[in-house]
């Protein structure tokens, strides 16, 4: 399994770049373009170099946790994946790409697609003294554009990008992401209904275009999930000191709420029910809601049952249960 934390090169480069720089101004900045995103804007707002910098130090680490908590579950329904080469689309300072890196050691190329120049730059600066990249190409330009120019990749991923688009635009590079896949394909969205919808909506037209579902989902049919309920996840991130001064934050940790998909050329050999939300212990045992093969269900683990009600203390939302469906 991926901890969540970033990896201790990278805090490493974070850290060295925020060196002399006062902590004031690129919390200033990073307030800025959290706005920016909240109305509704994208990475546009990110122009120079303390505004890529900013964003990074507010946004990577629960990008990061959010990517890695979706990796651990690809390795867990796929355990025999391992891809040699990766396309990370809207890749902006290259969370997704350290995820990845840290999650297969089979990598040998890394390319990576974003539009934002001080992104990209701040990317390659971050990436410049680990090993682990050598060979890493970083191209400019628009998702789509530069997609008809990149070359296809075993591991296809696509984190926080696709709300900064248009409906007709998300179809399209959806489209365009799955003729580049020649076997899994990663989405990453914010754990929010309309991030839900976007993920939902492409599974649909995927699935349709001769995809399966490997994760979360333990079946290619129709979401079993009613409004106003939505399929998301959460995980808990550490804040470091860093991060609490540009965030502005007091608590020492983060949740970050997600959804996703990864999708396959080829059905996934196991398939398993998957807890949709964090089980409730009461006096008689424990309960979780799951999605199973057969749709939504509740599990109940009685505590006088010593073997299920060890097994299902164990649960945490967004985990794959140990029973298959």
């Amino acid at each position: 399994m991926i901890p969540p934390d970033l990896p201790a090169e990278l805090k490493a480069a974070l850290d060295a770049k925020l060196e002399g720089l006062p902590r004031s101004d690129v919390a200033a900045r990073a307030a800025a373009i959290s706005r920016t995103y909240r109305d509704g804007g994208g990475s546009g707002a990110i122009r120079s170099e303390t505004d890529a910098l900013a964003y990074a130090l507010a946004r990577m680490p629960a990008t990061y946790a959010a990517v890695t908590a979706c990796l651990n579950a690809l390795c867990e329904a796929r355990p025999e994946f391992a891809p040699r080469t990766l396309l990370d689309v809207g890749a902006g300072p290259g969370t997704a790409s350290w995820a990845v890196g840290e999650a297969f050691a089979s990598l040998k190329s890394f390319t990576l697609v974003d539009a934002n120049h001080a992104l990209r730059t701040l990317a390659l600066d971050l990436v410049s003294g680990s090993p682990r990249f050598g060979n890493l190409s970083y191209r400019p330009g628009e998702a789509r554009a530069a997609l008809a120019k990149a070359d296809s990749a075993d591991l296809v991923i696509a984190s926080y990008l696709i709300g900064e688009l248009g409906e007709a635009e998300r179809q399209s590079l959806a489209e365009a992401m799955w003729a580049k896949t020649s076997d899994t394909l990663l989405v990453v969205e914010p754990g929010t209904p309309a991030g839900y919808g976007r993920i939902l909506a492409l599974r649909s037209q995927l699935i349709a275009a001769g995809a399966h579902v490997a994760a979360p989902c333990p079946h290619d049919r129709d979401c079993p999930l009613s409004p106003p309920d939505w399929c998301h996840f959460s995980q808990r991130l550490a804040r470091s000191r860093a991060h609490k001064q540009i965030k502005g934050a007091e608590v020492p940790f983060e949740d970050e709420r997600f959804s996703y998909v990864v999708l396959t050329r080829e059905p996934a050999a196991r398939h398993f029910s998957r807890v949709l939300a964090q089980p409730v212990v009461g006096k008689a045992g424990i309960s979780a809601k799951l999605c199973t093969v057969d749709g939504v269900a509740i599990a109940k683990a009685p505590r006088r049952d010593k073997q299920a009600y060890a097994a299902a203390r164990r649960w945490r939302w967004g985990d794959a249960t140990m029973e298959k469906s």
